[in-house]
């Protein structure tokens, strides 16, 4: 009777093991609950990981920095050393797998959005829009590094092939356009949340997107002139437009960055007719690169109220993300930091003087006093030898200045505190002889450290518009249009106006580029559209040698600070080639799709050089 019984029982509860885990969330049931699809949409970020505060930032690949530890991989792609067995470095997202990864998921969401059970249709619509904008992104990233990719546009199911070729680059960029424009109508009306984006942010991509389009990298036979590599590619079509009107390409790129300018506004203190002082241009561009997140009194915080900064990755005191140790990770070593990424001799050497002549080392007053009188973006952005900085709180520098040079008072050889010989963390010291201070938050009371810092990553920026409507204006040869909109970044900087037209303001273009947009990704890719990677990238790294000598008579103080008055200083500019010798090969326009998805899909063909 017990068997039987329980032999009834168990008929009865036939669907006992038919339970739902506790731990997830059915796919259907995401769609009928609007909070779960949003939550769904917020996932759907996480292809911008850290914005660009890896450790190991992009600067490193370029004539911005040097990666100053060893066994990363970097050298492997400085040294051109890359292959698909051996791509070296890459960040997330940099990765083929990571940006699918992600492009996937918002394929996922862009299919059952539509039918979602949201009744409030703004929303709808806002989701949307974000999906598309992050999906042009992510194909964006892609396009810029490799090229013409697979273009998929719906989940893939285990039945589906996974071998697809890859489309073209005309293909991959009009989606992204496409992609853009439709964000731009979805996104038109919502309100303007921080981390969120925009229809600014969906013209801002547009912009960058058609401006990349109309560089001599994309043009082919552009590139097939200035490259024996490109032009022996037999598919040309996966790395640039093959035929069509140039122009006609340029002028859609003047026409979406102006959008963007007229769109927005104004960004921040862009209306100026006259460069302010150089101290009121220092704290401009601080208060830029601070994101109006800091709370040093030269951080201005209107900046994050201001139309500036379009697109942004945020970060909360209830986080705790690498991003937000970027002191510790980017800081010099006397202060207890790993100072990952150091500046370059070369980048310091593009900041302008305050009158707007170029420094060079063969005039006597300027090697005499390298950096004195310099653009005031420079000060907000490098730290080197003797600039004041954040209270050190040792007893070897009250002064709280850094120090990279070695001190010699009579027999007595001081070394600086911020150099791989120091007494702190000697292993984490600069080769280069600098730091950077840019996007580090100069509030006293945070310790790099040990206390995480809110600096946002700005992905777009209204000044980028700006520049991006320059370029385009000096190639459709509009120079009094571009030199206009030039000066109001150099107005607010500090600097005088720019006067020169043709090549001249090309040139003194892409310097105000280099110098504005420093550490912003955005390097990497300029000096690869331009093709003049030979010229900049392949460059042998420079370093900085200071050497301090005690004056006849002079008494050192003690401990050492910072005086002429009392030291005769010689700033000595050196090559160095031990940490990476670094060269250029035309291959490096392009990153090597890597063997293991060559294996994974059969009809990828791969990028020129590494065929």
């Amino acid at each position: 009777m017990l068997l039987a019984a329980g032999g009834l029982l168990s008929a009865c509860k036939k669907d006992f093991l038919n339970t739902k885990p506790l731990d997830q969330i059915d796919g259907a049931a995401t769609w009928q609950d609007p909070a779960l699809a949003q939550a769904f949409v917020f996932g759907l970020y996480g292809g911008l990981f850290e914005g660009g505060f890896d450790e190991e930032m992009l600067a490193a690949l370029t004539d911005e920095a040097i990666f100053t530890h060893q066994g990363r991989n970097i050298n492997t792609i400085n040294q051109g050393s890359a292959s698909p067995s051996n791509p070296g470095w890459q960040n997330r997202t940099t990765s083929f797998g990571e940006m699918y990864r992600f492009i996937r998921q918002t394929n996922i969401a862009l299919q059952n959005l539509p039918d979602a059970a949201i009744a409030d249709e703004m929303m709808k619509k806002r989701l949307i829009g974000e999906a598309r904008f992050l999906r042009a992104y992510y194909y964006h990233q892609l396009l810029r590094f490799y090229g013409g990719v697979p273009l998929v546009t719906k989940p893939y199911l285990l039945s589906d092939s996974f071998s697809i070729a890859r489309n073209t680059y005309a293909e991959i960029h009009n989606f992204i356009i496409t992609e853009a424009d439709q964000a731009i109508t979805l996104l038109a009306g919502q309100s303007k949340v921080k981390g969120r984006p925009s229809d600014l942010a969906a013209m801002a991509l547009k912009a960058r997107q058609l401006l990349y389009a109309a560089s001599d990298l994309h043009d082919v036979p552009t590139a097939k002139s200035k490259s024996t590599v490109l032009n022996s590619y037999a598919n040309p079509e996966l790395v640039g437009f093959v035929s069509g009107d140039r122009r006609a390409r340029w002028q859609a790129a003047k026409d979406a960055a102006k959008a963007v300018l007229d769109a927005a506004g104004s960004g921040y203190k862009t209306n100026l007719t006259a460069p302010v002082t150089a101290d009121e241009g220092r704290k401009n561009y601080l208060a830029i690169a601070m994101g109006g997140r800091s709370k040093h009194p030269d951080a201005d915080a209107a900046v994050a109220s201001s139309n500036e900064i379009l697109f942004e990755r945020t970060f909360s005191p209830e986080q705790e993300v690498g991003a937000m140790r970027h002191g510790l990770r980017q800081g010099p070593n006397g202060y207890n930091n790993w100072a990952g990424n150091t500046p370059i001799q070369q980048v310091v050497d593009d900041y302008e003087l305050m009158d707007g002549t170029r420094f060079d080392w063969t005039n006597p007053a300027h090697k005499a006093d390298p950096y004195a009188n310099r653009d005031p973006r420079f000060y907000a952005s490098i730290l080197y030898d003797g600039a004041g900085w954040k209270p050190r709180n040792r007893a070897e520098d009250p002064a709280n200045q850094i120090q990279t040079g070695t001190y010699f008072a009579g027999a007595n050889k001081i070394v600086g505190i911020d150099t791989r010989q120091g007494p702190i963390e000697n292993w984490n010291g600069s080769f280069t002889g600098y730091y950077f201070r840019k996007f580090i938050d100069p509030d006293p009371a945070i310790r790099d450290n040990t206390t995480p810092q809110l600096v946002p990553w700005p992905f777009f920026r209204y000044t980028e518009a700006v520049l991006n409507y320059v370029e385009a204006c000096i190639e459709l040869g509009e120079d009094a249009e571009a030199r206009n909109w030039l000066n109001k970044i150099r107005f607010r900087a500090g600097m005088p106006a720019a006067t020169e037209s043709g090549a001249a303001l090309r040139d003194r273009y892409r310097n105000e580029r280099r110098v504005e947009l420093l550490l912003e990704e955005q390097r990497y890719f300029d000096a690869r559209r331009w093709m003049i990677a030979p010229q900049t990238l392949g460059r042998k790294v420079q370093f900085i040698q200071i050497e301090g000598q005690l004056k006849p008579g002079a008494t050192a103080p003690s401990p050492y600070r910072k005086d002429p008055n009392v030291f005769n200083y010689t700033y000595t500019p050196v090559v160095n080639n031990d940490l990476e010798n670094r060269t250029w090969l035309d291959k490096m326009y392009f990153r090597p799709i890597s063997l293991s998805e060559i294996q994974r899909n059969s009809k990828l063909v791969q990028n020129p050089g590494y065929e």
